[in-house]
């Protein structure tokens, strides 16, 4: 039986281990640069690199790497080992203060929406000491964010470290007003990780599941979702050892992997965590993802990270469970026993709705992928048009702050009505799935992230938005004669702004897009609609003024998200286009062929050929369906080449490429239904989803 607590963080240079490690002096040094952000001596960073080099070693390592996070979304390393040369042609293992604190990688081959070229490839990754080295595959990882020669952020992580010091210092701006001791306020992330898993030998047998992480034919299996006998289930027992697996390997890394169930789709899963400071969970999620997939081979499975790899089914999502706490242990969203009395409370709550309100272009634009575009809008993932959920209580005293009366409301005593049963109180909230950003209790769930997208970009996004909002409060505060009274009616004009954002209703309805088109708020559909509004003059403004995207890293990463999306409808149709013309339609081919043998056989006997004679003709008919909308497919394929601008290349692959791509497969999953199994050249969604024992 595995002893958590001895295992937990086995693998990380975390506190306990710099203790154990480092002089007293150095870790004093070394907790400061962690804690408040004093730089760190070079005589520090040697001390602690040699004692990090000597505890990998004592662990089975022989090679370190700068672990960081470019624009792909993915992670990435280049590993050097310990070795420098000694007398007699022999090696000793040495780690310097500089290796350990700067890398050199090439930064001209990572996307960077034209910060490089090929001939400018110099690029710098720096260690950020706030987040714990850990080993992983027998080598030191070392946390880092990347930039290139001329200190452009090329990463993830740099933006994100940014923004948490953006709404650090907004935050405390507001929190002196109140009095408190408060010396930091650091914004936390729990990602709950949602993913399928399907098995290995069924997957090398799907080219679309290869090549694109999504099916882009397959005709629904008999049985779906619609039993509701997935969700919370029983887990199955080899899905069972791959998630004990799973569990032991993050909790080594200092990862507090904590829940973990079927989800609502067959052959879906989730596993969330215990949410922490947001740089840490950010890495700590890209590290889940990977470990994910290289657990899941081990144990004969594929694991799907794509947002919509089954049609007709739940994608998968990241919900955000994003927060803000202060060094002293206060949760600044939460509510309190009468919310409708703790003024602190209200107004961070009102600072993230105006925030969502005045930013909820940006706030679709960081979740906009092509993946995540088939997501958005069905089976429990909210729609594109983004709005609040705040519930009935926290709603009904923000309408009793607007309309000037007193909120008579209370916490109020579940009734089970069964007398054994505990009593408890009912949350703040109920629970809206169809919600993008629903307040949960004391924290917001934005439940628009992809499942593979990495949680930097919306948590950018949000601390810098909020920061914005507490700023224009605290210069509204700080000039005013009577503070209470200038609270007050902050409070109260803020929601009635604002108030256009939130919604409690359910987000699927027709309804509901006809409602938000009336009170203003945006229905960005498509990833070519949403990501340019990032270059809106409020937009760049922003970012530009906190310091977290300049506009030219914002331009460049409006370019890398195109260019992302084209490349990924791109890749999918020719994917499409190489299963429709070497096997879909040779498989109908050839059975059509053989009933059409077997009819004339039949014939001979004088037997009845209705059924053989039917069937020919369908499938001829849709051959010919599938073929004529292969060739349109191909056509607009061919014209896509001659666009250059990478916006007008996005809109032409939404509208004309991703149009084609529907009709192909709707003829093709026709065929699918009408040819005999063991004639269909994949897997279908009936084994792929099921067959997992």
């Amino acid at each position: 039986m595995v002893n958590v607590p001895e295992i937990f963080g086995s693998d990380v240079f975390n506190e306990s281990v710099m203790r154990e490690k480092l002089p007293k002096a150095t870790f004093k040094a070394l907790k400061k640069t962690i804690d408040n952000g004093d730089p760190l001596a070079a005589d520090v960073a040697n001390i602690v690199a040699n004692a990090m080099k000597d505890w990998a070693v004592e662990k089975g390592c022989t090679h370190y790497t700068h672990w960081f996070q470019p624009m792909t979304g993915l992670t990435a390393e280049k590993l050097d080992s310990f070795i420098q040369p000694a007398d007699g042609g022999h090696v000793i293992m040495e780690f310097s203060g500089k290796e350990l604190v700067k890398g050199e990688p090439d930064a001209s081959s990572f996307p960077s929406g034209g910060l490089r070229a090929t001939f400018e490839a110099r690029g710098y990754t720096a260690w950020d000491p706030t987040s714990y080295a850990f080993i992983k595959e027998k080598t030191l990882c070392i946390p880092t964010a990347f930039c290139s020669y001329n200190g452009e952020a090329l990463d993830k992580k740099t933006p994100l470290l940014r923004s948490m010091e953006a709404v650090n210092r907004s935050a405390l701006r507001v929190l002196k007003l109140f009095g408190s001791d408060a010396t930091r306020v650091i914004s936390n992330v729990g990602p709950e990780q949602e993913y399928f898993l399907v098995d290995r030998e069924m997957y090398s047998h799907r080219k679309d599941l290869i090549f694109t992480g999504r099916t882009l034919f397959g005709a629904p299996a008999p049985k779906g979702q619609e039993m509701e006998d997935h969700y919370f289930g029983t887990i199955k027992t080899r899905v069972a050892a791959y998630m004990k697996d799973l569990d032991e390997q993050l909790w080594k890394l200092g990862i507090y992997a904590k829940t973990k169930h079927n989800e609502v789709a067959p052959a879906q899963h989730e596993l969330a965590p215990i949410y922490g400071t947001t740089n840490i969970a950010t890495d700590h999620n890209q590290l889940t993802m990977e470990i994910m997939k290289r657990t899941a081979r081990k144990h004969g499975f594929k694991c799907l990270l794509h947002e919509k790899p089954f049609a007709g089914i739940n994608g998968s999502g990241k919900h955000n469970n994003w927060s803000l706490a202060t060094n002293t242990g206060v949760n600044l969203l939460e509510p309190g026993k009468t919310p409708a009395e703790n003024a602190q409370f209200l107004l961070f709550l009102t600072a993230v709705i105006k925030a969502v309100y005045d930013y909820q272009d940006v706030l679709r634009a960081c979740v906009a992928t092509a993946g995540n575009d088939h997501r958005l809008g069905a089976n429990e993932a909210p729609p594109a048009i983004i709005s609040i959920f705040l519930g009935d209580e926290l709603t009904g005293v923000l309408d009793a702050i607007v309309n000037g009366y007193k909120y008579e409301g209370e916490h109020v005593e579940m009734e089970i009505g069964v007398d054994v049963l505990p009593h408890f109180a009912k949350d703040t909230t109920d629970r809206n799935r169809t919600s993008p950003f629903a307040f949960t209790g004391n924290k917001f769930e934005f439940r628009s992230p992809g499942s593979k997208l990495s949680c930097a970009g919306p948590n950018t996004v949000l601390n810098t938005i909020v920061a914005k909002v507490l700023d224009d409060f605290a210069d509204v505060l700080e000039k005013a004669d009577n503070f209470q009274d200038a609270l007050d009616d902050l409070i109260k004009n803020t929601i009635k702004e604002s108030k256009a954002i939130i919604f409690n209703g359910d987000g699927y309805s027709e309804d509901w897009v006809n409602e938000a088109e009336k009170r203003g708020l945006l229905n960005l559909k498509s990833t070519p609609e949403a990501v340019p509004t990032y270059l809106a003059p409020k937009n760049v403004e922003l970012f530009s003024k906190y310091n977290v995207y300049s506009e030219t890293e914002l331009r460049s990463r409006v370019d890398i998200l195109l260019d992302e999306y084209c490349k990924t409808i791109n890749i999918e149709a020719l994917t499409m286009i190489d299963m429709a013309k070497k096997d879909i339609l040779p498989a109908a081919a050839t059975y059509i062929k053989e009933l059409a043998q077997t009819s004339k056989l039949a014939k001979d006997c004088g037997a009845d050929t209705s059924f053989e004679d039917d069937l020919v003709k369908r499938l001829s008919s849709l051959a010919a369906q599938t073929y004529n909308k292969l060739s349109a497919l191909e056509e607009a394929e061919v014209k896509a080449r001659d666009i250059n601008d990478v916006e007008t290349l996005a809109n032409y692959y939404h509208d004309t490429v991703f149009v084609a791509m529907g009709e192909l497969r709707a003829a093709a999953d026709e065929i699918e239904t009408l040819v005999g199994e063991k004639y269909w050249p994949y897997p279908t969604y009936g084994q792929l989803l099921f067959y997992v024992k």
